[in-house]
């Protein structure tokens, strides 16, 4: 007799096996037919029992789950995308699900994820885009530079922890977000363009449109990210910390360029002079020729309300590299930051004869720091013409300084861009 109901329990698990595996059968044919809620219908009714059926049933519910649940989320349902994103979890953990289904789920998983969040950035949604950022890193790990932005909407969003726990788990796997990129130039507009990988390039060099492929570099991210650490516990009052990681980091890499600035910036914020002097010395001397580190240098100390510092090293990168477009652009609003002050006063003036001569001394300071910003614009525009705040701001200049026949070729050129948009 105990045989018997052993054999009817033997039995009994296969009709449940045979029984799911026809509904997981079912919900794959729904999913193919765009009836979604009628395929999540007949996995919820499967999902009770599935734990009693073997490893490849199980990978093969939790892929078919993750595909129907991502189906149904749309572009906002982000509670039905981390159903998937689970569900693909548990399909990877079972080790043995359809390799290229998977693959495909957790891309397009990732686009519906990257999507949403830069729909709530743009909203400054900041923590919802930070969660799903962090979702989409979570069910693909390779793609370290969603843990990164990640960080970047958790610091606008001010949730300063945890910007700094995602931001420290990029310095621990050696994230720098250095990439490469595949370019060709536009023989039309001459405008370099980047396409996604080297297939896409190599396609559209063979439609004629375009020509000089090359490859390049993205920047190391690096020093943003030990910045953004650092600048976070000084803001909050903790600045032993930040020593304390600057000093841990430095040990680690003496050499490197952008640990340097970051602790130089971090100097400056707590009023250490001298060292932060000495520091960007330091950073100088381990490439004295390289324009684009006097560009950072730049950056680096406008940010930090260094104006003067930064105008010297613009005019060292632009020294090094006369044609430098970011220097000239950067150095031409450093100088026009001077303009407010000058209009402010000549609106403050009365109407006396002393007020009349300051006003016309204005007038001339005004024309004078236009005369001085003009070849740094028209050198960028050349470079840069595509830039329709480039242009107008020329164009402002021109009709300023009285250049009529210059401010209507830019007005013009301004005319045709807008138009185009």
């Amino acid at each position: 007799m105990k045989k018997l109901v052993l054999l009817v329990g033997i039995m009994l698990i296969s009709t449940f096996t045979f029984a799911q595996k026809k509904e997981v059968k079912k919900a794959e044919k729904a999913i193919k037919n765009g009836e979604v809620a009628e395929a999540i219908s007949l996995l919820n009714q499967a999902e009770g029992l599935i734990a009693g059926a073997d490893s490849d049933l199980q990978s093969q519910f939790y892929l078919t789950k993750a595909e129907a649940y991502l189906a149904d989320a749309g572009n906002n349902n982000f509670d039905k995308m981390k159903t998937a994103a689970k569900a693909i979890g548990k399909a990877e953990e079972l080790g043995n699900a359809d390799a290229e289904r998977l693959s495909i789920v957790k891309q397009n998983l990732r686009v519906a994820l990257v999507n949403s969040a830069i729909n709530d950035q743009n909203a400054k949604n900041y923590a919802s885009a930070s969660e799903k950022l962090y979702t989409s890193y979570m069910t693909n790990k390779k793609d370290t530079s969603d843990l990164y932005y990640a960080a970047g909407n958790s610091v606008n969003g001010k949730d300063y922890t945890t910007a700094v726990g995602y931001y420290k788990t990029l310095l621990d796997l050696g994230y720098t977000g250095i990439r490469t990129e595949y370019v060709a130039t536009e023989l039309e507009t001459e405008k370099v363009v980047a396409f996604a990988d080297k297939g896409e390039r190599d396609l559209a060099l063979l439609t004629g449109n375009y020509t000089k492929p090359e490859e390049r570099k993205t920047e190391s991210v690096k020093g943003d990210i030990l910045q953004k650490i650092t600048l976070i516990y000084v803001s909050q009052g903790e600045n032993e910390k930040a020593l304390e990681f600057m000093k841990s980091a430095r040990e680690a890499n003496p050499d490197d360029t952008d640990l340097i600035r970051s602790e130089a910036d971090l100097a400056y914020k707590m009023g250490d002079m001298a060292k932060y002097d000495k520091l960007m010395n330091e950073v100088v001397k381990v490439d004295p020729n390289n324009p684009e580190l006097y560009y950072n240098l730049g950056v680096s100390a406008g940010q930090l309300g260094d104006d003067k510092k930064a105008k010297e090293y613009y005019r060292k990168a632009m020294e090094l590299k006369p044609n430098y477009d970011l220097a000239q652009i950067n150095m031409a609003a450093l100088l026009l930051k001077g303009e407010g002050a000058i209009v402010e006063e000549m609106n403050g003036l009365g109407t006396s004869a002393a007020d009349d001569r300051r006003y016309e001394e204005l007038k001339q300071k005004r024309v004078d720091l236009y005369k001085e910003v003009l070849p740094y614009l028209e050198s960028a525009v050349a470079t840069r013409g595509d830039n329709v705040e480039l242009v107008r701001t020329l164009m402002n200049i021109y009709s300023q300084l009285a250049m009529d026949d210059k401010y209507k070729a830019m007005k013009a050129k301004l005319a045709n861009m807008e138009g185009g948009e």
